[in-house]
C-alpha cells in the first residue's frame, strides 16, 4: 500500500532523532575514549611505562662467594673450588622424564637424583631452573654440552662449592653448610632474599652456622629481559654481589691433625689452650667425620653409619659432652677448703680406705687407704678421704663459688654451636630438679667430682689454665690476624701460697714415683709437666654381676666402663699451654687419658709436630717409637697443611 505524503514525514522526522541520538552516543564514546587516551598518553605515561617494564623485565639475584676459614697460620680450613653443574628447567625441557633419562645416561645419575631433581622442578616454576648433578668431571660436562641438542632445557654450568680440604680434622669446630631448609626459613624473622635462591647453601652447624652472617656476603643481581611466559631472552645488566668475610681461628690446624690422630680408636675429647691469651689451640672430639659428604648430600647409608656408631661420632665432645670430672675436680675443693680456713694444707688426715658418713661408707680408690697424708700428697696420689674430710669442713656453698671462679659450669660465648654450661649444682638447683634437699652425701659425692658435678673437656682445660695462671682465663676461638698485643686478663686473686700447694701437688702426680701419672712424666728440660688424673665412675658393679664373677671394670661391656680423664700444664714452671682429656669408657686417667695428655702436651710445646724421643723416660723410648711410627703413617702430609694466602 502506498504511504502519504504525511506518513512519509513522519517516518523521516523519527529516523532523524534516533540517527541524531546514535551520532551523539558515538560521538561521546569517542570523546570519552579520545580523553582517557590523551590522558593516559600524557598524564600516565611514566606509570605506564614503568609497569610495561616490569613485565617485560626481570631482577633476579647471584649468589655471593662465601668468605674463607683459616686457622691461626693461615692454613685453609673451609674454601670453595670450582663445581661443574648440570641446571635443568620444566619449560624448556617438555618431557622432563625422557630428558632426565638421556642425561642419566651421560653422567650416570642414581635413582634417587633423578627423583630428587624431577621434586624439585615439580615444586618450583616452570622457568626456574633447578641443579639436577654437581661436581662433575671435565669429562662429564664435556659430554653434556656436545649432546646439547638431545638435551632441551640442560644447561651445564660452573659455580663454586664450598670444600673442606682438612676433612675430618675441623668437622666440629668448623662444622659445614648445606641447603637451606623450611625450618631455617621459620626460624628467621626477616630472611635474606638470597636464602630464596634454589639449592643456596648456609651454615649447618660450628663456626660456619654461628658466624653464616659473616661468611655469607651480600647478592648480587642480574637484570634479564623475559618474554610473556617468563623466559630469558638475554641479560641486561649484571652487578655481582659483595664476598663473605674471611675468619682466622685460634686453632693451629697441624696440633689439631695430631691431638684428633692420637685419639685414634677412641671415643674421646681433646683440648689445648694458651694459657696467657686463653687461645683455642685444639679442639679435638675423636672419633670424627668428613663435612664435604654433608656439602655434596650425604647418603642415607652414610648418613646412618654416623648415627648408628656408639662413638657418637656426630657429637662435638670437646663442648657438648658433659662428663663427670672425677679427681680432676679435687683441687677445686683444696681452694675452696684453704679459702675457707677449715685447713692450711699442711695439716694430715688419715685414710683407712673409707669414710662413713650418715650411715654411709665413702670408699677410696686404694681400698687399703693412704695412711696420713696432706694436702700436695692427697692431689698427687689421688686419695678421695682427705677430700670427703675437707668437704665436710667447709661445706658445698664454697666448693661451688670456688668451682665457678674457676671456670666450670659456664657456657663460654664461642661461635660454635651446641657448647655446653656444664652443671656445678647448688642447693637451690636441688630442690627446683629433683624437688628434694641437699644431703651431706651429695657434698661428699662432690668433693671428688662425683654425683651431679658434670663438666665439659673445655671447661676442664680452662679450669687448668687458670690454676696455671692465677687469671680469669677467658677461652677464644676467633681471632684478628692482625692484633699484636696480647690480651689483658683479670687475675683471679688467689693467693699465692695458696696455688703453690695446688700446682706442688699437680706437679707431684706427675713428677714423684707415687703420682698416679708417674708412668706418663716428661724428662726433657724446660718441658716438665704438672697434671691431675681422674677416673668417673658411669655405673657401678652390681651385686649380681658381683656374684658372676664379674669384679674387673675390664669385665664390664665398653659402655658401662669408668671415663678416664686428665688435665694438665705445661712447662710447670712457665705454663704456655693447659690441656683436657677424657678418655670415654677408658677406665683409668693414669694408664688411658694420661699418656695421650702427655703426648699432645709434647706436640703444642714442639710446634704441633711429633714430639722428640728424648723427651720421655728411657725405658719407653722403644714402645713410644714404635707407637710414633704408626702414628706419622695416619698424619697429614705436611704439603696438606700449607699456608694460605689469606
Amino acid at each position: 500500500m502506498k504511504r502519504t505524503e504525511r506518513e512519509k514525514e513522519f517516518s523521516h522526522r523519527v529516523i532523524s532523532r534516533r540517527g541524531l541520538l546514535l551520532g551523539g552516543l558515538q560521538l561521546g564514546v569517542a570523546g570519552t575514549l579520545l580523553w582517557k587516551l590523551r590522558d593516559m598518553q600524557l598524564n600516565q605515561a611514566e606509570q605506564f611505562h614503568l609497569l610495561a617494564e616490569e613485565n617485560r623485565i626481570n631482577l633476579r639475584l647471584l649468589p655471593p662467594v662465601r668468605g674463607l676459614i683459616y686457622d691461626r697460620n693461615g692454613v685453609l680450613l673451609a674454601g670453595n673450588e670450582q663445581n661443574y653443574r648440570v641446571v635443568m628447567k620444566r619449560d624448556d625441557a617438555g618431557d622432563i622424564d625422557l630428558v632426565l633419562a638421556r642425561l642419566a645416561r651421560l653422567i650416570g645419575l642414581s635413582d634417587e637424583d633423578i627423583e630428587r631433581a624431577r621434586r624439585d622442578m615439580l615444586r618450583n616454576r616452570p622457568f626456574v631452573p633447578v641443579t639436577v648433578a654437581e661436581r662433575l668431571s671435565w669429562d662429564e660436562i664435556s659430554s653434556v654440552a656436545a649432546n646439547a641438542p638431545a638435551l632441551p632445557g640442560v644447561t651445564p654450568e660452573m659455580g663454586l662449592s664450598r670444600y673442606y680440604p682438612l676433612y675430618k680434622d675441623t668437622a666440629h669446630v668448623v662444622g659445614y653448610v648445606g641447603p637451606v631448609s623450611e625450618r631455617d626459613l621459620e626460624a628467621l624473622e626477616a630472611p635474606d632474599p638470597v636464602l630464596m635462591i634454589p639449592r643456596f647453601q648456609i651454615g649447618k652447624s660450628g663456626v660456619e652456622r654461628m658466624q653464616d652472617d659473616v661468611l655469607r656476603g651480600r647478592a648480587g643481581s642480574q637484570r634479564v629481559e623475559v618474554n610473556a611466559v617468563g623466559r630469558v631472552m638475554r641479560e641486561l645488566d649484571r652487578v655481582e654481589g659483595t664476598p663473605g668475610g674471611n675468619l682466622h681461628l685460634t686453632i693451629d690446624a697441624k696440633l689439631q691433625n695430631y691431638a684428633l690422630e692420637r685419639l685414634h680408636g677412641q671415643s674421646a675429647a681433646a683440648v689445648v689452650i694458651d694459657v696467657p691469651t686463653g687461645d683455642i689451640l685444639a679442639l679435638a672430639s675423636g672419633p670424627s667425620f668428613d663435612p664435604n659428604l654433608f656439602v655434596r648430600g650425604i647418603s642415607s647409608p652414610d648418613f646412618s653409619a654416623l648415627l648408628d656408631n656408639d662413638h657418637r661420632p656426630l657429637v662435638n665432645k670437646t663442648v657438648q659432652g658433659l662428663y663427670p670430672p672425677g679427681s680432676t675436680f679435687k683441687m677445686v675443693t683444696a681452694l675452696a677448703a684453704l679459702e675457707d680456713a677449715a685447713t692450711d694444707g699442711r695439716e694430715t688426715v688419715f685414710c683407712p680406705g673409707h669414710m662413713d658418713v650418715a650411715g654411709n661408707r665413702f670408699h677410696c680408690w686404694r681400698r687399703g687407704g693412704h695412711g696420713r697424708v696432706g694436702m700436695v700428697a692427697a692431689l698427687s696420689q689421688s686419695c678421695d678421704v682427705y677430700f670427703y674430710e675437707m668437704a665436710q669442713r667447709c661445706g658445698i656453698d664454697k666448693i661451688n663459688a670456688m668451682s665457678a671462679r674457676l671456670g666450670l659450669g659456664i657456657r663460654y660465648d664461642l661461635p660454635i654451636t651446641s657448647v655446653s654450661a656444664g652443671l656445678n649444682p647448688t642447693r637451690d638447683w636441688k630442690r627446683r630438679n629433683r624437688n628434694a634437699e641437699w644431703l651431706i652425701g651429695d657434698t661428699v659425692n662432690a668433693s671428688i667430682g662425683q654425683g651431679f658435678v658434670l663438666a665439659t673437656p673445655l671447661q676442664l682445660a680452662v679450669m687448668t689454665a687458670r690454676l696455671a695462671s692465677n687469671k680469669a682465663v677467658l677461652p677464644r676461638l676467633l681471632r684478628d690476624p692482625l692484633e699484636r698485643a696480647e690480651r689483658e686478663v683479670a687475675s683471679l686473686d688467689l693467693r699465692p701460697e695458696w696455688l703453690r700447694l695446688i700446682r706442688r701437688g699437680m706437679f707431684e702426680t706427675v713428677n714423684d714415683q707415687r703420682g698416679t701419672a708417674y708412668s706418663s712424666r716428661v724428662v726433657s728440660e724446660g718441658q716438665v709437666m704438672a697434671g691431675k688424673t681422674g677416673t668417673s665412675q658411669v655405673f657401678s658393679i652390681t651385686r649380681a654381676e658381683r656374684e658372676a664373677g664379674i669384679r674387673r671394670q675390664e669385665d664390664l661391656p665398653w659402655n658401662r666402663r669408668n671415663h678416664a680423664l686428665f688435665v694438665d700444664y705445661a712447662p710447670a714452671d712457665d705454663p704456655r699451654v693447659a690441656v683436657a682429656i677424657v678418655v670415654e669408657h677408658g677406665m683409668g686417667g693414669s694408664s688411658a687419658a694420661a699418656p695421650i695428655g702427655r703426648d699432645i702436651t709434647l706436640a703444642a710445646l714442639n710446634g704441633g709436630t711429633v714430639p722428640p724421643l728424648s723427651a720421655y723416660p728411657a725405658p719407653q723410648r722403644n714402645r713410644i717409637r714404635a707407637e710414633q711410627i704408626e702414628l706419622e703413617e695416619r698424619l697429614r702430609p705436611p704439603e696438606a697443611l700449607r699456608v694460605s694466602r689469606a
